[in-house]
């Protein structure tokens, strides 16, 4: 699976710098959304000579290219998620910053549905929720 990310880049002909390299393989070996900090704190774990401007502009560079996604939760960091993962949907929770994916076929019939509704075909979407855990005690 972390090789999906290094593979896409060299059939694009992206020039894959060592540095790169490591950069595409710990996006790719991330199960989570990292931001570039996060990258960066990563990738210096396998090569201390990266620098978080090599980590920007290769963000930079993937997402251009459409291997990455930018994603943007309202919390001042941009995250970042392979571009070519399956459809999915992201419940953010407001007090920790955890990013929780799922996918609802409730959700997407009713998506569609709407866009019927309104005279139009759905090409694509994003959908993110926003919310607090419940406060569940035991009594």
């Amino acid at each position: 699976m972390a090789d999906k990310i290094t593979n896409r880049c060299r059939d694009m002909g992206l020039q894959m710098t060592p540095q790169r390299l490591i950069i595409a393989e710990v996006l790719g070996a991330s199960t989570d959304h990292p931001d570039v900090e996060e990258l960066h704190q990563r990738a210096t774990a396998r090569n201390p000579e990266i620098t978080v401007a090599q980590v920007y502009h290769t963000v930079k560079l993937f997402e251009e290219a459409g291997i990455l996604e930018k994603l943007e939760f309202g919390d001042g960091r941009a995250r970042y998620e392979d571009a070519d993962r399956a459809h999915h949907d992201h419940l953010i929770d407001m007090n920790t910053g955890e990013v929780i994916e799922f996918v609802d076929p409730e959700i997407e019939a009713l998506q569609e549905k709407i866009a019927e509704k309104l005279g139009y075909r759905l090409k694509d979407h994003k959908l993110e929720l926003y919310g607090v855990p419940l406060n569940r005690r035991r009594q």
